[in-house]
């Protein structure tokens, strides 16, 4: 047995000095950060950033790569590409870039339609000095309040009602205050998040390993042994919660953040939620100017290094050569195809898009595709309400801290229950409700936009529920669809009035997003908020392994959430792995190195 491990070992280190051997450039070897540049408001200048529409004349020379989708999965892979020394086009099929990042206006009011918290912004924190380097240190983050998560369990003013607070000391300390006598419990909770939340490098090593041996590893369980993260990835969050108390409220407190990654408890690898809960230990974050300032210090990076982001420029197919490997793309230009070469191409469509829909038919049929698919499910899909408000977040009474509503404590039978109901019986019952607003925890929002305040509102919702309309023009859906809508919002403004009653008779614009207008702004197939379903099969070992930036198709990458995780530190991360994978570097390496140097640096400067 010990000579398989050893075996198993001596292959690991060949394997990976192999990949640290690329004469890549190391576009993370100097800090490129700068003094933050003031706020640009004027919208003609954004304009010219965020939406250049697709033409054959702006399409740059000599192309190093092409990547499909300006989600920040595919405009941080470009951006890491870019620093390499690559010219790369972004292709987006939106009028605005941005995917999830970007924001929209309607009647004054702004909204973002996907970025709502980060955690872990924390100066100097890992994630935060890669953020500084894709985005010259432009993009500045506002802390949320110490109590960044409140959970109510009934209604709000009548249930009961959870702070969850800032420091992970405090976090736990303030539960324990919330619970008495669960002491033990809560510790247990604190321990095990610890724990396997910091042996998550497992996961990034199954994915940089070359697949034939990640999958031995995977298929031998020796990662079991040597990594807590994928030793708990088999039991689900139910199980281990339900197992350290009885007390069903605090159940639900321990579980209550898993809206974020759209899987019910007794589905849910207690491995992700346990990344979850630690990326938020030390609070909230929110981008200073809204979610679009993301994208707007990313492009002009890609544009210096001879790339562009363009859009209005919908991918019909990856281009394959006569050996099946992928040279560039077509893109429909009215009522014509416009080709475009690179010798890279990457996709940020997710996986279900590109093996179903951007593949030539021949392709997809391939053993490697076939295989991946039957390994993924799609995602729930998302309901979302924008709601823009007379008055000032003073004058209304509105927190920068987000609140999560479920009406009981038993959160996993009210949401298997509603996602189980017809439509019109769903939309008088929704179990859960995350309630955020952009404009509370803005700090330039009352520059901007003075007298006025938003909130948005997100739950879940079955692309069954309103599938019959989705052949309709999407600005221009039936009033049966919009009914549909209508008794949706009803039902969640009953509670958003209880939680804040001074917006009643301020209300100036409400609106709702259902699955379709996920298919429709952002191609999620079925709605999808979350790519790929983060269930427990998702963070199995072999899965994790086989679901890479490396396709079964030369050439071709993925980028994003389905290559990683869900959210934008997921689109990130998946980002630096496709990115590792088409310059053949490992860019986590890199960062690290580059992470202690500014770590230090900065440690001297503030002694």
């Amino acid at each position: 047995m010990w000579l398989y491990v050893i075996l198993l070992l001596v292959l690991l280190l060949l394997a990976f000095w192999s990949f640290f051997s690329s004469k890549s450039p190391n576009p993370f070897s100097v800090d490129v950060r700068r003094p933050p540049a003031p706020l640009v408001t004027d919208k003609d200048i954004r304009k010219k950033v965020l939406k250049q529409a697709f033409s054959v004349d702006k399409v740059p020379e000599n192309l190093d790569a092409i990547v499909i989708g300006s989600g920040f999965g595919g405009l941080a892979a470009a951006v890491v590409l870019s620093k390499a020394r690559k010219r790369v086009l972004v292709l987006e099929q939106h009028s605005k870039a941005g995917g999830c990042c970007h924001t929209f206006s309607k009647k004054g009011f702004e909204f973002d339609t996907g970025i709502h918290y980060i955690g872990r912004m924390q100066a100097n924190s890992p994630e935060r000095i890669l953020l500084d380097q894709l985005t010259e240190g432009q993009l500045q983050w506002a802390k949320m309040p110490d109590v960044f998560d409140t959970v109510i369990l009934g209604e709000p003013g009548n249930g009961k009602t959870y702070r969850l607070h800032s420091g992970t000391k405090e976090y736990y300390e303030e539960l324990k205050k919330q619970f008495p006598g669960e002491d033990a419990a809560i510790e247990k909770f604190a321990k095990l998040i610890k724990t396997v939340a910091h042996g998550n490098t497992s996961f990034a090593i199954l994915k940089l390993l070359p697949l034939p041996v990640a999958k031995l590893l995977s298929k031998t369980g020796l990662l079991s042994w040597f990594s807590p993260f994928i030793k708990m990835a088999r039991r689900s969050l139910s199980e281990v919660v339900n197992g350290l108390t009885t007390n069903e409220a605090l159940r639900a407190v321990f579980c209550y953040i898993f809206p974020t990654y759209g899987t019910l408890p007794s589905n849910t690898s207690f491995s992700l939620h346990a990344i979850l809960v630690n990326h938020f230990l030390k609070g909230g974050w929110y981008p200073s100017g809204g979610a679009s300032e993301i994208a707007f210090h990313t492009i002009p990076i890609i544009k210096r290094a001879g790339g562009a982001v363009l859009t209005k420029a919908v991918v019909q197919n990856v281009l394959l050569d006569s050996e099946g490997k992928a040279y560039g793309v077509s893109v429909m230009k009215g009522q014509q195809l416009v080709n475009v070469f690179a010798p890279i191409v990457i996709s940020d469509a997710g996986i279900f898009n590109t093996y179903e829909r951007l593949l030539p038919e021949a392709a997809r049929t391939l053993p490697g595709i076939q295989a991946s698919l039957r390994m993924v499910e799609h995602g729930l899909g998302g309901l979302t309400v924008f709601i823009g408000v007379v008055g000032s977040k003073e004058e209304l009474g509105m927190e920068a801290t987000n609140y999560y509503i479920y009406p009981e404590s038993n959160i996993e039978k009210t949401t298997k229950h509603y996602l189980a109901a017809s439509r019109d019986e769903a939309a008088k019952n929704i179990p859960v409700l995350y309630v955020t607003s952009p404009s509370a925890k803005d700090p330039t929002w009352e520059e901007r936009f003075p007298g006025k305040s938003t909130l948005i509102v997100v739950s879940y919702a079955q692309y069954k529920w309103f599938e019959e309309w989705k052949d309709e023009r999407a600005t221009k859906r039936s009033v049966e669809y919009e009914g549909l809508k209508d008794t949706f919002v009803d039902s969640i403004m009953e509670t958003i009035f209880k939680l804040y009653p001074a917006i009643k008779d301020k209300i100036e614009y409400v609106s709702a997003g259902t699955p379709l207008t996920n298919q429709h702004y952002l191609l999620a197939p079925k709605g999808e908020m979350y790519g790929a379903d983060h269930g427990l099969s998702r963070l199995q070992a072999e899965v994790i392994a086989t679901m890479r930036s490396q396709t079964p198709i030369p050439n071709l990458y993925l980028t994003g959430q389905d290559v990683f995780l869900c959210g934008f530190i997921g689109a990130l991360y998946g980002a630096i792995l496709c990115a590792s994978s088409v310059l053949q570097r490992n860019l986590f390496l890199d960062l690290m190195q580059l992470t202690k140097a500014i770590q230090a640096k900065d440690s001297k400067k503030n002694d």
